[in-house]
C-alpha cells in the first residue's frame, strides 16, 4: 500500500457484513434462519488518536480500505469505541471432518483505520507496548502485516452473539471475547437489531460501549477469560429498567440530529496560491470536539478582512471572494460545516460595535456612566489629546470604565449597531432554516447570537433550542442600563433552555427576569420524573443550566508529548535556570487586572527583597485591538510598569506581545508546562481553561519522583473568574486586594510539599473528571429532556418584531369564532351570558401601579362604561331568553353606580360574595344575597393588624380593603423582597387565622403581587354553579341551552375552568347518543372541579363557549384580542335578537340554512300577514288562528323540512 493512494481516500459508508474477513474459511456457509451467521460486535479502546479523528474497521487485505465500518463512541463511554449494531460473520459449514479442520485453522484477520473529517490519516501501529506506544504515522514505512488483529473462528458458533475486546495498537496477544447466550434464533441481523432495541436494558445497538453486554465472558469449555485490564466489567443483557413507570430516561443516540451555532466555525481555512481552499479543525476551540451524533455547525468563516476594516493599515481583503466561496463550502462540507455569508461591513458592526463596544462591558458587570463620547466604533475623534492633570487624577477613580461607546445613547449611533445585530442574527436564521430536520436540537452559542431564538421560533416553533453564555451575565442593576434590555432577554426565553458555566451567572439571569419582566422562576418538574430550574413564562417553563465546561485531557498529552512541544520546553527551562517561574497569559484590556498583578509582584518584592533575582514572570500579552482606546491604554500601562519593575529589580518580567494566532494550543502548552505557577488575576471574567490545561500539563507533580526541588503545579486564581468554582485546590486571591496577590506570592514559594500535593490533586479532580465530551453531553441531555409537546396547536406567536414570543397553549386554542357563537345563540331557547367587568367589558384600570394605588386610596375615579356599551347590555338584557350576569371583584357600589339601571342585568360583586339577581326594577337600590354566611368579621382587624406590620417594613406595599375581603398589596415593591415579604406574611396569617373559616390566597407578581384573606369558599366558579342552579328563581325556562362565558385574568381562571366543564359533559352527552369519535379530554392545566350537581339544570344540546381576553395561557377554550372584540361579539348577539324581533316569522334563505344542527326534524313558522306583524308575540302564542293559505310561501311553510342543515351563517 503506497501512501499518496492512502491519502486520497475519503468517506462512504457500507452495509454491517464482515462475511469476506475469513481467509481460510473452507467450502461455504450456511446462512439460512441464522444457523451460518455469528453475530458480532467489535470494541476497541482508542487512548491515542487526536481530538475529532473517526475510527473504522477494516479488512486485513483491503490495503486502500475501500470497505469500511465506523466505529462510535459517546462521552461517557470514551475511550471505547463500539459499532452501532452486531456484524453478521460467516461460518464455515462443519459437517464434515475435513471442514472441522478447515474451522479451527481459520483465521478472521482485521485492523482499525483512522480518518480525519473523512480523509484517511493513518492505520493503528502494531506493538507490543500497549497504548502508551506512540502510533507511526508513516504507512508507507511498514509492512503489510502490521496492525493486524486476528481471532480463531473456533471461538464463534451460529447464532450466537459475541463482543470482541481490543487495545488499538495492541496486535499481539488475542482480543477478550465477551459471549452472550442468546437463547432465540434470528433470521437476521435486523431482527437481531429490533429484539435489542426493544428490550428495555442497554443493547449493542444504544451505543454504550462503555460497558460490555452480557454475563461472563466464557469460552467454549466453559472457562471464565481474563478481562482487559482497564474495562468496566459487563453487566446482565436481562437487567431491569432502573426508571420507575412513567418516567423515561432520556438518552442520545446516532439517529439524534444537532445543529450548533456559534459567531465563528471551529476550523482553520488555508487558501494555496492557487486559488485552492483546505480546512483542519481548530482544536482548541470548545465546539470542535466529535461526537457520534449527526452534528452539523453553523457560523461565519475567519478569513481576511471579515471584521469589515478594509484598508488603512488593515486587511487589503474583504472576507472570502464571492467568486471562491463555492470552494470554501465544499472544503467544509466535509467537516459538517455550512457557512454562513454576512456581509464584512456589516458583521463588523454587529461583532466590534455592538456585542464588543456594547455587550461585552455589560456582561461583565461595567456600566459606561462616566465616559467620554469618544469610544470603540463610536466614530467621533478625541476632542481633546491634552488632559489637566486633576483630569487624569480623575481617569485613575474612572479605572472600572472599560469600554467607552455607546451604552446609553450616543446621538443615534446605538440604533444604527443594533439594527446590524438583528440583521446578522437574521442571516443565521436563514441558513439555520435550510439545514434543520424534525427531531434536530439547535445549541447556540455567544452572546453573539441572544436574539437568535426570537427569530427561530417563529419559523419551527417545535424545534428544542438552547442557548450557551461563555460570558459571565452581570446583575439587573447593571442589565437594566441597556435600552434593549427587554428584547434581548425575550430573545433568550424564546429558547427552551438556557446555559451558563456557574450558577452565579444564572441567578443573576433569573434576577433580571424577575425584575425586568415580572416573570417566576423555580424548581419544575421534568418528564423523567426530577425537576429543573426553570422560568415560568407565558405558560412554557425554560430550563436553566449551569454546567462548567472542561478541557480533553487526550488531545492536551497529546500536544504535551509532542517533540516540539518538549524542545520548548527545555528552551524556557534552560532561559530560566534556577528560577521559579510565574506565568500568566491574558488579553491586553482592562478587565483582566494586568496592572493589579504587577503592582502585587512589587509590593512583594519590596517586602521580600531576598527572592529578587530568584523568581521571574512571564506575561505574555495578547492584542486586542478590537478594545480600541481600551487596549491602548492598557499596554502603554503595562509597558510602564513593566520598565519600572525590570529597573530596579533586572529581569523580573519578562513581558511579550503577540497576536492571538501566535498563541496557540501548542505554545500555550509548552509556556504552561514550563512554567511552577500559573496567575490569573482578571477582575471579570467568563470561561477561561487556562488553569484547567496547566493542571493537566502538571499531573506529574503528584508523583513522587519529582523534578529535583522544583514546587510546581500550583494556581494563583481571581474569585471573579469562572473557574474559581471547580478549581478548589487554587489559591483564590481578590485581584482588588493588592496585599491577597502579594501573600499568594509568598504561600506559592514557601508551602510545604505536602499541601502542594494535596492542592494539586485536588484540582486534577475536576480536569480528569469533567471534560469537553461530558459537558456537552450532560447539556445535550438537558436541553432533549425539555418538555415540549409535538403538537404544534400547543404553541402559539404573539407579539410583534423582537417584542414575539411563544405561547404555551392547550391543544385546539383559537381565536373565538363569532360565527358559531351566533348560530349557537341563535337557535337556544335559555342562554347564560357571564361576564367580567375591568379588562373584559371595560378598559382595566389595575395595568399600571399608580392607577391601582389611586383607585385603592380613592384619589382618581374608576372607568365607567360608555353609553353604546350600556346599550347593548340593555338589547341583551331585554331578550326574555337570556340571562345576563356581570361578575366582578369590585364593591358592591361600585357596580351599582354605574349598572343598576339596567333591568335584568343579574350582578355578582367581589368574586361572587354578592349576588344581585336580575330584576325589572330601576334605579332603585339592588337586594343583594350573600354566596355564603359572612358573620364572624373578627378576622379582619387581626389580618390588618398583621398586614400593618409588613407594610411599615416592605417599601411600595400598602393595604387594600372591601366588604368582603383584605388584600396586601406588593406590586410596587421591590420583586424579590417583596416576593419574600409576602411568603413571611402568608405564612403568618395562616398560623393566626387557623380557626377562622377564610382563604388565604396568594397572587404572584405576575398576578398583580397580593396576599389576599376572604372568607372560605368564594370565588367566581362557586358563583358560577350558584347561578345556574338557581336560575328557576327568575323564571322558567327550561334547561340552559348556551353558555357565553368572558373573563381576562386570573380571577376569572375559576369560572371560565367551571364553565368549561360543564360544556364539555354535556359533549359527552350528545356523543354518548351519537354513534362517532370520543371527544378528547379536557387538558391537564384546567383545576378539575365536581360539575355533576349542575347536569339537571343543563341541557344535552347546550353548547358553551369560554374566552379570554387577549391571546395567553388560560382555562378558556379560545380567546379574543381585546375589550373591543368583546363590544363587537355582544353587537352581534343584539343584532340576532333584534332580527328575530323585526322579522317576526320571516325567514329568508339565509335563515333556512341556519336551522339548528341539533334539532332533527325543525319546523318553520307560518309567514304572517302584514296586519298580524303589529299584533304582539304574547297574542299570537295564546290565540292561534286556523288560516287558509293564500299563497305558494305559506303553503310551504307548512311542510316539516327532512333535510340537513347546510353550511354555517356568516355575519
Amino acid at each position: 500500500h503506497q501512501e499518496p493512494q492512502l491519502a486520497s481516500l475519503k468517506g462512504g459508508l457500507v452495509q454491517p457484513t464482515m462475511s469476506k474477513l475469513i481467509t481460510n474459511s473452507g467450502t461455504g456457509t450456511k446462512e439460512r434462519d441464522g444457523r451460518g451467521l455469528a453475530h458480532v460486535s467489535f470494541r476497541v479502546r482508542c487512548d491515542k488518536i487526536g481530538h475529532g479523528d473517526s475510527v473504522f474497521l477494516c479488512q486485513a487485505d483491503d490495503s486502500v480500505a475501500g470497505t469500511r465500518i465506523p466505529l462510535f463512541t459517546t462521552a461517557k463511554s470514551y475511550p471505547w469505541y463500539i459499532t452501532r449494531n452486531p456484524l453478521s460473520l460467516a461460518l464455515p459449514i462443519t459437517e464434515s471432518s475435513d471442514n472441522v479442520t478447515a474451522k479451527e485453522d481459520s483465521l478472521y484477520r482485521y485492523r482499525y483505520a483512522i480518518y480525519r473529517a473523512g480523509v484517511f490519516l493513518h492505520w493503528e501501529n502494531s506493538s507490543g507496548c500497549g497504548s502508551n506506544q506512540e502510533f507511526c504515522r508513516d504507512a508507507s514505512a511498514r509492512t503489510h502485516s502490521d496492525g493486524v488483529h486476528q481471532v480463531p473462528v473456533r471461538l464463534f458458533h451460529p447464532g450466537e452473539l459475541y463482543t470482541v475486546n481490543d487495545v488499538l495498537g495492541v496486535t499481539v496477544d488475542p482480543p477478550d471475547i465477551d459471549h452472550i447466550k442468546v437463547r432465540q434464533r434470528f433470521s437476521s441481523v435486523g431482527s437481531l437489531a429490533r429484539k435489542n432495541s426493544s428490550n428495555s436494558a442497554t443493547s449493542l445497538s444504544g451505543l454504550n460501549p462503555g460497558r460490555s453486554v452480557g454475563s461472563a465472558a466464557i469460552t467454549d469449555s466453559g472457562v471464565s477469560k481474563k478481562k482487559v485490564g482497564f474495562a468496566p466489567q459487563p453487566s446482565s443483557n436481562h437487567t431491569s429498567n432502573s426508571c420507575t413507570p412513567g418516567k423515561q430516561a432520556v438518552h442520545l443516540t446516532s439517529s439524534d440530529g444537532l445543529i450548533v451555532v456559534s459567531a465563528f466555525l471551529p476550523v482553520h481555512l488555508t487558501r494555496s496560491n492557487h486559488g485552492e481552499w483546505s480546512a483542519d479543525w481548530d482544536y482548541e476551540a470548545l465546539l470542535s470536539m466529535q461526537t457520534h451524533l449527526r452534528v452539523t455547525r453553523v457560523g461565519t468563516v475567519k478569513w481576511r478582512g471579515w471584521h469589515g476594516n478594509v484598508g488603512g493599515g488593515a486587511s487589503s481583503e474583504s472576507g472570502v471572494p464571492i467568486d471562491e466561496r463555492h470552494k470554501v463550502e465544499a472544503a467544509l462540507r466535509h467537516f459538517n460545516c455550512v457557512p454562513v455569508w454576512v456581509p464584512t461591513n456589516l458583521f463588523g458592526e454587529m461583532y466590534n460595535g455592538f456585542c464588543k463596544g456594547v455587550l461585552w462591558p455589560i456582561l461583565h458587570n461595567v456600566a459606561s456612566v462616566y465616559s467620554s463620547p469618544t469610544g470603540v466604533n463610536s466614530g467621533k475623534p478625541d476632542a481633546q489629546k491634552h488632559t489637566e492633570p486633576y483630569d487624569s487624577d480623575f481617569a485613575e477613580y474612572c479605572m472600572d470604565d472599560v469600554a467607552q461607546g455607546p451604552i446609553h445613547g450616543d446621538g443615534g449611533r446605538e440604533g444604527e449597531l443594533w439594527a446590524a445585530f438583528t440583521a446578522v442574527n437574521r442571516y443565521f436564521t436563514d441558513v439555520i432554516i435550510q439545514c434543520f430536520n424534525e427531531g434536530d436540537l439547535i445549541w447556540i452559542h455567544g452572546f453573539h447570537l441572544m436574539i437568535l431564538p426570537s427569530f427561530l421560533t417563529r419559523r419551527i416553533s417545535m424545534a428544542k433550542i438552547g442557548i450557551f453564555f461563555h460570558t459571565p451575565f452581570p446583575s439587573s442593576e447593571i442589565f437594566r442600563t441597556l435600552w434593549c434590555r427587554e428584547d434581548l432577554l425575550r430573545g433568550m426565553l424564546n429558547a427552551d433552555q438556557v446555559g451558563f458555566h456557574l450558577f452565579e451567572y444564572a441567578r443573576h439571569f433569573l434576577t433580571c427576569c424577575r425584575r425586568l419582566l415580572g416573570l417566576n422562576y423555580g424548581m419544575f418538574p421534568d418528564s423523567s420524573g426530577g425537576h429543573n430550574l426553570a422560568i415560568d413564562t407565558n405558560g412554557r417553563h425554560v430550563s436553566v443550566t449551569s454546567i462548567h465546561a472542561g478541557v480533553e485531557p487526550p488531545v492536551l498529552h497529546q500536544v504535551l508529548s509532542h517533540r516540539s512541544t518538549l524542545d520548548r520546553v527545555d528552551s524556557i527551562r534552560s532561559q530560566f535556570q534556577g528560577q521559579v517561574i510565574f506565568a500568566a497569559i491574558d488579553r491586553m484590556e482592562s478587565l483582566k487586572g494586568i496592572p493589579l498583578k504587577l503592582i502585587a509582584l512589587e509590593r512583594f518584592l519590596q517586602r521580600c527583597p531576598e527572592w529578587a533575582g530568584k523568581i521571574v514572570v512571564v506575561q505574555v500579552g495578547i492584542s486586542a485591538f478590537e478594545r480600541g482606546d481600551d487596549y491602548t491604554k492598557t499596554r502603554n500601562e503595562v509597558l510602564s510598569m513593566v520598565s519600572n519593575i525590570n529597573e530596579r529589580w533586572p529581569k523580573t518580567v519578562q513581558f511579550q506581545e503577540c497576536a492571538e494566532s501566535e498563541m496557540r494550543l501548542q505554545q500555550r502548552m509548552a509556556l504552561l508546562k514550563a512554567a511552577d505557577v500559573v496567575m490569573v488575576t482578571t477582575i471579570r471574567d467568563g470561561l477561561n481553561l487556562i488553569p484547567l490545561e496547566f493542571t493537566i500539563a502538571h499531573l506529574d507533580a503528584l508523583k513522587e519522583l519529582g523534578e529535583g526541588d522544583r514546587k510546581r503545579g500550583l494556581c494563583i486564581l481571581s474569585e471573579f473568574s469562572s473557574c474559581t468554582r471547580v478549581m478548589r485546590g487554587a489559591l483564590h486571591v481578590n485581584p482588588w486586594k493588592i496585599s491577597e496577590i502579594a501573600t499568594a506570592f509568598y504561600q506559592a514559594l514557601t508551602m510545604s510539599e505536602d499541601e502542594r500535593r494535596r492542592r494539586v490533586s485536588i484540582a486534577s479532580e475536576f480536569v480528569t473528571r469533567v471534560t469537553t465530551q461530558r459537558w456537552a453531553l450532560a447539556v445535550m441531555l438537558d436541553l432533549k429532556g425539555v418538555q415540549k409537546n409535538e403538537d404544534a396547536g400547543r404553541y402559539a406567536g404573539a407579539g410583534l418584531g423582537l417584542g414575539f414570543r411563544l405561547l404555551g397553549m392547550d391543544s385546539g386554542f383559537n381565536s373565538l369564532d363569532a360565527n358559531s357563537v351566533a348560530r349557537a345563540y341563535r337557535n337556544a331557547k335559555s342562554r347564560l351570558i357571564l361576564l367580567d367587568y375591568g379588562g373584559t367589558i371595560l378598559a382595566n384600570d389595575n395595568l399600571d401601579g399608580l392607577q391601582r394605588f389611586q383607585f385603592v386610596k380613592k384619589s382618581r375615579p374608576p372607568s365607567v362604561p360608555k353609553d353604546r356599551l350600556i346599550s347593548t347590555l340593555k338589547e341583551l338584557c331585554s331578550d326574555t331568553r337570556n340571562y345576563v350576569f356581570v361578575v366582578s371583584g369590585k364593591e358592591r357600589h361600585s357596580l351599582t353606580k354605574t349598572l343598576c339601571h339596567i333591568s335584568n342585568l343579574g350582578l355578582a360583586a367581589e368574586h361572587g360574595m354578592f349576588v344581585s339577581w336580575p330584576t325589572g326594577k330601576v334605579g332603585g337600590k339592588r337586594r343583594w344575597e350573600t354566596l355564603v354566611p359572612n358573620q364572624d368579621q373578627s378576622w379582619r382587624s387581626i389580618a390588618i393588624t398583621i398586614m400593618e406590620v409588613y407594610t411599615s417594613r416592605t417599601h411600595g406595599s400598602y393595604i387594600e380593603e372591601t366588604e368582603m375581603k383584605v388584600l396586601w398589596q406588593y406590586r410596587d415593591a421591590d420583586p424579590e423582597f417583596g416576593y419574600l415579604q409576602s411568603r413571611e406574611l402568608e405564612d403568618h396569617l395562616s398560623n393566626v387565622l387557623r380557626g377562622f373559616s377564610v382563604d388565604i390566597l396568594h397572587g404572584g407578581v405576575e398576578e398583580g403581587g397580593y396576599v389576599e384573606v376572604r372568607p372560605k369558599g368564594v370565588n367566581k366558579g362557586v358563583v358560577s354553579m350558584h347561578i345556574i342552579k338557581n336560575m328557576d328563581r327568575i323564571d322558567e325556562r327550561g334547561r340552559l341551552e348556551f353558555a357565553l362565558v368572558i373573563g381576562d385574568d386570573h380571577c376569572d381562571e375559576p369560572m371560565l375552568s367551571v364553565m368549561r366543564q360543564i360544556g364539555h359533559r354535556a359533549a359527552e352527552t350528545r356523543s354518548g347518543k351519537k354513534e362517532g369519535l370520543p371527544l378528547s379530554p379536557l387538558p391537564a392545566t384546567i383545576a378539575q372541579v365536581d360539575v355533576s350537581s349542575c347536569d339537571v339544570y343543563i341541557s344535552p344540546r347546550m353548547q358553551c363557549f369560554t374566552s379570554t381576553v387577549g391571546k395567553k395561557p388560560s382555562a378558556a377554550a379560545n380567546y379574543v384580542n381585546d375589550v373591543d372584540d368583546v363590544h363587537e361579539l355582544l353587537e352581534s348577539l343584539v343584532k340576532v335578537t333584534s332580527r328575530e324581533t323585526v322579522h317576526s316569522g320571516f325567514y329568508s334563505v339565509v335563515d333556512l340554512k341556519s336551522m339548528s344542527e341539533s334539532s332533527p326534524r325543525p319546523v318553520l313558522k307560518p309567514v304572517l300577514s302584514m296586519g298580524e306583524l303589529h299584533r304582539s308575540q304574547a297574542v299570537l302564542n295564546s290565540h292561534p288562528q286556523a288560516r287558509i293559505s293564500t299563497n305558494l310561501h305559506e303553503f310551504l311553510g307548512t311542510i316539516e323540512q327532512d333535510e340537513e342543515d347546510e353550511e354555517d351563517i356568516f355575519f
